[in-house]
């Protein structure tokens, strides 16, 4: 593993991200980056992939705040993005294939490579279940009253162990409608699933791919995980 420093200006400041990375095959030309989901980090997806795509260079990074990579300010998906493209720049490295699982696939997307393979991907907006919803009522009606300290009981389990900066970037990430980027991706684009997946429903990623002009769809019998075990399958498809 490796860190690289990096400075990027996030609402008219300069902020430095110690961004952790991993390359496999450093004398491959080409560059297939893959971008973890919501509270993962890249050992997930070396896990899936580091066997595949052997005639490229993987790069494996934790995104800020995730893995051993750091975040002082609470960001967008856009941020994120942005920070991504400036890493790339300083390590000079020539993309070719960026694959997103799930919140790394819509920063995928952003970054407009000449091939996305999208894994479970974020941005369609689903209706919550009955549960979610009181959460989130109470969550509200404690903040009005001043106490929004217990409203910490009634988060979401993705952000339990989160510190407030990553936090507040859940909340800015977490109900994003990435409908409009993703009809406005002109790139190729191949889009895995799980038929199972109950993060990600299958009906978002269908919803994915008639945005998507230029776009093929597989699902395959698995949840929102399911690139564990259908790695080899998808490189195949891909390659």
């Amino acid at each position: 593993m490796a860190v690289k420093q990096i400075i990027t200006k996030i609402n008219n400041t300069d902020y430095t991200f110690d961004i952790a990375y991993e390359i496999i095959n450093p004398g491959s030309q080409d560059t297939v980056v893959f971008l973890h989901g919501w509270g993962s980090n890249k050992e997930i997806m070396k896990q899936a992939f580091e066997k595949e795509f052997d005639s490229m260079k993987h790069l494996y990074v934790d995104m800020p705040g995730f893995g051993k990579s750091t975040c002082d300010v609470a960001l967008t998906t856009k941020d994120y993005a942005q920070i991504m493209q400036t890493f790339f720049k300083q390590l000079k490295t020539d993309v070719k294939i960026i694959a997103g699982h799930s919140f790394g696939g819509k920063v995928a997307t952003l970054l407009n490579p000449p091939l996305l393979l999208l894994l479970s991907t974020a941005g369609i907006i689903e209706e919550k279940s009955d549960n979610v919803k009181f959460k989130i009522k109470m969550a509200k009606v404690l903040n009005s009253l001043g106490l929004s300290f217990l409203g910490k009981f009634f988060r979401s389990k993705d952000v339990n162990t989160m510190n407030e900066t990553m936090y507040q970037t859940f909340k800015n990430v977490v109900d994003e409608d990435f409908s409009n980027i993703f009809k406005n991706y002109s790139g190729q684009t191949k889009i895995f699933w799980g038929k199972n997946d109950t993060a990600t429903s299958l009906k978002s990623g269908q919803t994915i791919h008639n945005l998507i002009q230029n776009s093929e769809f597989k699902a395959y019998d698995s949840d929102h995980y399911f690139f564990l075990h259908h790695a080899k399958d998808i490189a195949t498809c891909t390659c």
